[in-house]
């Protein structure tokens, strides 16, 4: 719904705003789309400042046939991601400027359709997974939890309130897999999602009703977008790292005036912020200080001070209750961690394998999940190409590893000290698959890049309400927070629309539009949604 900012500034000409739009993930980027088209705002006044040399923060996708492809993760969606096919409505699709990104998507899924027949793996074999294997007990306290409000579960975590058995059940190993919540991540959190995605839960088992884009994110959603906003005239300030933010504190108000940075030239340069300027703030990151292994040498496990965004968070934090607690999500690396990979192949062999293996064509399988394995070990097949400069003889895979600081089942090694090639090996072995693949990989065929992310999860870390700031905190009169570390009220974080719907918030607050930020599905409210939720339950 609209809101109002009882303290924003009356009678602010578009025209004459300028715009700082801090990181340029996908929550910036929807911004400057919104200010453009909803507030009137010229993309000549927009600056995104991005510490980087590439834009789109964890919507990443690079590489090429002789190096290898690289994309450190991929988002799921689905269809009832409002915002964020609503803004992708608005940008033409890489390949064809008749049609737009939602287009092009809703008929690429439509096409290939998710329904995995190898979600969950033991021992090599393709488990039967038509039961979640929930026990009376288990559904109980499932239901309990939908009741519960967020304020009574505080900073539970989700072991606190299931029984040790619950985490050996079939929905467990592809709830954990599917969304990368350990035990020890946020119960309110496990809430939300279970909430949000409850018309799912039929089809749970299969990956029903997930959707993905054409290619990589990067390709498919960020370089149509950045497109858009550079003939518009957007400004993109990159290898600008923001070092701070000044504030003037009244009784009732909070203003940003002045933001320090550096320069790509390693310059400290100040902007002072005029009476009709804004700030948007991406506050922390799940995918800053990863770093990328090879084939030959695992990644290294980076912390906070080769992170921008993190400092900026807690510079700024110290300023004012009311911007959150970044430590709450920052400070427990080893509880935050995991280990994704991207592998390129010059030999259709894999996927051949995989093909006839799981009965499931390249996009309509999604993960498969080695459950047996010790660094609970999933891979992908996308649709290929998966990238869009992708040979037709080229293939791709990604995987990850939620357990890194595990031993191998057979590389005796921890997953964090793995080259990608030890990955590889490690994963052919769960597959069965040793023989077959290693001739491919003698002959250098096989290219597995490695990527150590010590705060992809952080973002579930056990929290309290004010830990995250409100996107628009009370009292600001011209900056807010974008994503996933803002509070947005019964949305889900770890979602690209979590992200576009703290842009909508922002930019609809502020500016007058004619626009309302577009409601969460409520899926829980649907009676038909609940009787086919609790007969999924039960199965």
């Amino acid at each position: 719904m609209k809101t109002k900012n009882p303290n924003s500034r009356s009678n602010v000409d578009p025209s004459k705003t300028k715009v700082y739009l801090l990181g340029s993930g996908i929550a910036s980027l929807a911004s400057a789309v919104y200010l453009i088209k909803d507030a009137k705002v010229p993309g000549d006044n927009i600056h995104i400042m991005e510490q980087d040399n590439v834009t789109g923060g964890c919507l990443d996708g690079s590489g090429e046939e002789e190096k290898g492809y690289f994309a450190r993760g991929g988002r799921m969606h689905e269809m009832h991601y409002v915002c964020y096919w609503d803004l992708l409505s608005n940008i033409s699709s890489l390949d064809d400027p008749k049609v737009s990104i939602t287009e092009e998507s809703f008929a690429f899924n439509k096409k290939f359709v998710s329904n995995a027949q190898a979600r969950l793996l033991k021992n090599g074999e393709i488990m039967d997974v038509s039961s979640f294997g929930l026990s009376k007990s288990d559904q109980l306290d499932m239901l309990k939890l939908i009741f519960s409000s967020e304020h009574t579960l505080g900073k539970k975590r989700i072991e606190d309130w299931f029984t040790q058995e619950f985490f050996s059940t079939n929905f467990w190993l592809i709830w954990t897999s599917m969304f990368a919540f350990q035990k020890w991540s946020s119960l309110a959190e496990m809430r939300r999602y279970y909430i949000r995605f409850i018309h799912l839960l039929p089809n749970f088992h299969k990956l029903g009703g997930i959707m993905r884009t054409k290619y990589n994110q990067y390709d498919s959603v960020v370089i149509p977008t950045e497109n858009w906003l550079r003939k518009r005239g957007v400004h993109f300030d990159m290898e600008t790292q923001v070092m701070d933010i000044d504030f003037d504190f009244a009784s009732d108000e909070k203003t940003a005036t002045v933001i320090h940075y550096k320069n790509n030239n390693g310059e400290e340069k100040e902007i002072v912020i005029g009476k009709e300027d804004y700030v948007f703030i991406t506050n922390g990151s799940i995918a800053e200080s990863s770093d990328i292994g090879s084939m030959t040498a695992p990644p290294k496990l980076k912390d906070k001070a080769s992170s921008g965004s993190w400092t900026l968070w807690e510079k700024i934090a110290k300023k004012d209750p009311a911007f959150g607690n970044p430590g709450v999500f920052s400070d427990q690396i080893d509880l935050q961690k995991w280990e994704s990979f991207t592998v390129t192949l010059k030999d259709p062999t894999f996927h051949e394998h995989m093909e006839n293996f799981s009965g499931n064509t390249d996009g309509t399988g999604g993960l498969v999940t080695m459950t047996d394995s010790n660094w609970l070990m999933s891979i992908v097949i996308a649709r290929q190409p998966h990238f869009a400069n992708q040979p037709k003889d080229v293939k791709i895979f990604w995987g990850y590893g939620l357990y890194p600081d595990r031993i191998g089942n057979h590389v005796k090694k921890k997953m964090s000290e793995c080259s990608g090639e030890e990955i590889l090996q490690e994963l052919f072995y769960h597959l069965k698959i040793s023989e077959k693949m290693q001739p491919i990989m003698d002959a250098g065929k096989a290219n597995c890049i490695p990527v150590m992310m010590p705060f992809v999860d952080s973002l579930f870390m056990p929290r309290e309400l004010g830990d995250r700031p409100e996107v628009i905190p009370n009292g600001s009169t011209n900056f807010a927070f974008l994503g996933q570390f803002a509070e947005v009220p019964n949305d889900c974080v770890f979602t690209v629309e979590y992200s576009v719907r703290c842009a909508q918030t922002a930019v609809y607050t502020f500016f007058e539009t004619d626009k309302r930020v577009l409601p969460i599905y409520q899926g829980h409210h649907d009676p038909e949604v609940l009787i086919n939720a609790t007969k999924a339950l039960n199965r």
